[in-house]
């Protein structure tokens, strides 16, 4: 693990295989887990020779603690700090859920950094008044009780329950990645979602390689919301991973890693 300051904000990372292929491929997990749930495809992207750039979000995993509330504009800037630390001009950007929507962010903020993009269970949705209260109301409870309830709470929603059974590490993983998350920094992301804009406006300027990914039992963010990705961005790809629910790199790794690569391998290596 390596660490990049942003003020007094430290934001961990993994750099694997720096001197490979380009563009490197900067991957953006999802609320409330860490870089790690990047696991497998680390482990598959680096065997391909391609450079991988996976951060910890400010706030979860090995970055600092934050308190108040972080808005995806924030995080989106965080990645484009950490690029001009690692003097990294051009990327494919993907994220999950949350990350997914810090992806889209960082394309309204800088669309002419990006060399291709991966959109992985997500949705560009404004937050409605009742997803408002919602996510606010969550912080609270975060504050007051912890992560372990939420945590327990979910899982049956982030992983699908066959898997659970049938994968006991992978249920283990996610949970600890979610127990071990500071409440105070997933208080402060739940309240900058809240308030998060409409993204369908920035997406249809898209003009690079999409792809979309989404577990075909997600209940977070269903097919629907993939769907509506995928016909607002011209020529982008849409892939369901029957058998998993949101988190479908963890759950089908082997066929989440064949779609990733092939999305990949059709990029040019320069413009």
């Amino acid at each position: 693990m390596k660490t990049f300051s942003t003020g007094k904000i430290a934001i961990a990372y993994d750099d694997h295989n720096p001197e490979g292929v380009e563009p490197p491929l900067v991957l953006v997990h999802g609320h409330p887990f860490d870089r790690s749930m990047w696991a497998p495809q680390a482990a598959h992207v680096g065997r391909s020779g391609r450079r991988l750039i996976v951060p910890d979000l400010r706030g979860y995993g090995g970055s600092t603690v934050v308190t108040g509330t972080t808005p995806l504009r924030t995080f989106a800037q965080d990645i484009a700090g950490l690029l001009d630390h690692l003097g990294v001009a051009e990327i494919v950007l993907g994220g999950l859920s949350m990350g997914g929507q810090i992806v889209m962010e960082f394309h309204r903020l800088f669309p002419d950094r990006l060399r291709g993009l991966v959109f992985a269970d997500t949705a560009p949705q404004a937050e409605t008044e009742e997803g408002r209260r919602a996510r606010n109301a969550l912080a609270d409870r975060l504050l007051r009780e912890g992560m372990d309830g939420y945590a327990e709470e979910v899982l049956p929603k982030m992983v699908a329950p066959a898997n659970i059974r049938r994968f006991p590490a992978l249920a283990e993983h996610v949970l600890g990645m979610m127990r071990t998350t500071s409440p105070q920094s997933a208080a402060a992301a739940l309240r900058g979602r809240a308030e998060r804009p409409d993204y369908r406006p920035s997406l249809s300027r898209v003009r690079v390689p999409a792809l979309i990914v989404v577990g075909g039992d997600d209940e977070f963010t269903p097919i629907g919301d993939a769907r509506l990705i995928h016909e607002i961005i011209p020529g982008s790809e849409l892939v369901v991973i029957e058998g998993t629910a949101h988190l479908p790199n963890l759950e089908r790794p082997a066929e989440f890693n064949e779609v990733l690569s092939k999305f990949l391998d059709s990029i040019p290596q320069e413009r």
